[in-house]
């Protein structure tokens, strides 16, 4: 059976004009334009909320140190008082959340704002997004400090875990919006571009040398697919091509080939006890860093190795239980079963790099804007103008 759903994929993929016929425009601009404007302007009359302006009880460090705690790790019947212990999938509502959700709702709100820009080239959506970027990277009394030293810590085990590096994942999209406003001359930018290139730099720094950010770069799961996308995201805006080269060897020779199966699969991700979720946000990762990698060509999607590992293989595999999740094989999530899928990026990226209609028209269908904090977490790419040049974010057929 498996085999022969994976003679079935690979055809697909092969020849997806057989399948999918398009039949309207797909015009991603104007599709965003809708959603967008009237959620941007909301968001200028924002102020910065940086972590330095949330106490952080239990961390070790100083108030401008990002600090968050272990979703799944749970204090200990048996030992009160004693070191948490974990419980993989059940997120603990009672742990220090205050820093990860001003860095979300950063992560979403910059990103937005750029998006509006882009689409609208007016002054008021690049000049709100100044004071966040200002805030966070560059005011001296509110800025975050490039580091995440104390990030996902285990109460009673220790201050901090290489893990956590995947908190920031949630500015992967800061940072193509600081590379949309330097490529565009967004006003406001040029005052504070030192600053928010300079906290960039030493970030992705402490990510390519600290014992942290090593560890978590050899992760073989999704945290090692994280700390990719963060990387070349980062290095692009820096104009880094040796970290670029760098990540694109890594993604076709290490993480392609162990974390996908020639049929599509994702064992690593299908193992934990949320499937669907992880294997949604896996493959959306995935699909964002071979997107940025060939600068929106989309060639590395459909790369594949001589067996027929690849990440179109992989959407393909998922695509179906997408469109319809009564399908799905597995055991449901233990937790946020229902708030999946959302909009998924992989579907959008790989639907332009195969000519896949279907997916396209998918991806339209589903929800852009979840409202639960857990799914929103799990969702970090959401603004696809970010990631579309003029070459592929025009006009498109999709079914």
């Amino acid at each position: 059976m498996i085999a022969r759903r994976t003679l079935l994929i690979a055809a697909l993929l092969a020849a997806p004009a057989a399948w999918a016929k398009p039949t309207k425009a797909f015009d991603i601009r104007a599709i965003e334009r809708r959603r967008l404007l009237p959620q941007a302007e909301a968001l200028l009359a924002a102020k910065p909320r940086t972590i330095a302006a949330i106490p952080a009880p239990r961390s070790p460090a100083g108030p401008q140190d990002y600090y968050s705690e272990g979703d799944y790790w749970w204090p200990d019947p048996a030992n009160p008082g004693g070191p948490y212990i974990r419980r993989d999938g059940r997120s603990n509502p009672d742990k220090f959340d205050g820093h990860r959700d001003a860095l979300i709702a950063f992560g979403r709100t910059v990103p937005m704002l750029a998006a509006a820009w882009k689409l609208t080239r007016e002054d008021r959506f690049a000049v709100a997004a100044m004071r966040h970027l200002a805030a966070w990277f560059v005011d001296p009394a509110t800025r975050m400090n490039p580091d995440l030293n104390h990030a996902q810590a285990i109460i009673g085990v220790n201050q901090g875990r290489a893990i956590g590096v995947i908190d920031t994942l949630q500015i992967v999209e800061v940072a193509r919006a600081a590379q949309c406003f330097a490529e565009t001359g967004a006003p406001g930018y040029a005052a504070i571009r030192a600053g928010v290139e300079g906290w960039f730099a030493a970030y992705l720094d402490w990510l390519l040398t600290s014992p942290f950010g090593i560890e978590e770069r050899d992760q073989k799961n999704n945290h090692g697919t994280c700390w990719l996308l963060q990387a070349a995201s980062f290095a692009a805006l820096l104009g880094r091509e040796d970290v670029l080269t760098d990540a694109r060897a890594r993604l076709q020779t290490l993480i392609i080939p162990n974390q996908i199966e020639p049929d599509g699969r994702q064992p690593l991700e299908l193992a934990r006890t949320k499937p669907y979720a992880y294997a949604l946000f896996n493959l959306d990762v995935l699909a964002a860093t071979a997107w940025l990698l060939r600068e929106g060509s989309g060639e590395l999607i459909g790369w594949a190795t001589p067996d027929g590992r690849s990440i179109g293989q992989a959407v393909a595999w998922m695509a179906p239980y997408i469109e319809d999740k009564t399908r799905w094989p597995l055991p449901p999530d233990i937790e946020y079963w229902d708030g999946f899928p959302v909009r998924q990026p992989s579907l959008l990226f790989a639907g332009l790099a195969l000519g896949r209609a279907d997916w396209l028209a998918l991806w339209r269908r589903l929800d852009a804007d979840p409202a639960t904090g857990e799914v929103v977490r799990n969702f970090p790419v959401r603004q696809p103008i970010l990631w579309l040049t003029k070459a592929n974010s025009g006009s498109l057929s999709a079914a």
